[in-house]
Parts: structure tokens; C-alpha cells; sequence
């Protein structure tokens, strides 16, 4: 269950990913299969070959990718969660969602 967005805010990710722009975004999650996680980072882009390739400065496998049409994305958690945020600038989300 996702939660902690504006409607704004996914549209915005949701018109970056279907144009072939890496998207980047944050938000509360609960999941039983992961219950020392709060939030989620959603990484997408429908250019598969650039999700994969941006993915890679990571260290992210492209068979992570979540390959939901039209929206593919990669799942962040954890210390990748927070380091791929500090490392994109996106210190708003990490401060909105308490991650530090």
C-alpha cells in the first residue's frame, strides 16, 4: 500500500517515465514481505535500455527492473534507497520521508 503522495506528484512520475526520462520517486509503503520498510523509491523509465544503463552506476541488475507497462521501474530500499537520493540530489524526499 503506497501512501504520502500528492496526486501531482505521481502524475508528474508517471508523464517522465512514459517520455523516456528517468523518474524518480518517493513515498510511505507498507508490504508484509518487508516489514522493516517504510518507504519505497521508484525509479522508472519506459526506455528499458536506459533504465538499465542508469541503473548500473548503482550497482542494479537490469532483472530487478519491475516491468509493469508502461511504467518499469526499479524498487529502492534501504541504504541503495538512500544513497541513490543523496547521490541524485534529492535531499527533499530524503528529509520528507525520514530517512536519515
Amino acid at each position: 500500500m503506497a501512501f504520502g503522495l500528492k496526486r501531482a506528484e505521481l502524475t508528474a512520475w508517471k508523464h517522465a517515465v512514459q517520455n523516456g526520462e528517468i523518474g524518480i520517486i518517493t513515498h510511505y509503503w507498507q508490504d508484509e514481505r518487508f516489514p522493516t520498510s517504510t518507504s519505497v523509491t521508484k525509479v522508472g523509465c519506459a526506455d528499458l535500455n536506459k533504465l538499465v544503463r542508469w541503473g548500473r552506476q548503482y550497482g542494479l541488475k537490469a532483472e530487478w527492473i519491475d516491468n509493469r507497462s508502461p511504467y518499469p521501474h526499479f524498487d529502492l530500499f534501504a541504504e541503495t534507497q538512500l544513497e541513490v537520493l543523496r547521490k541524485e540530489g534529492l535531499a527533499n524526499q530524503i528529509n520528507r520521508f525520514n530517512l536519515n
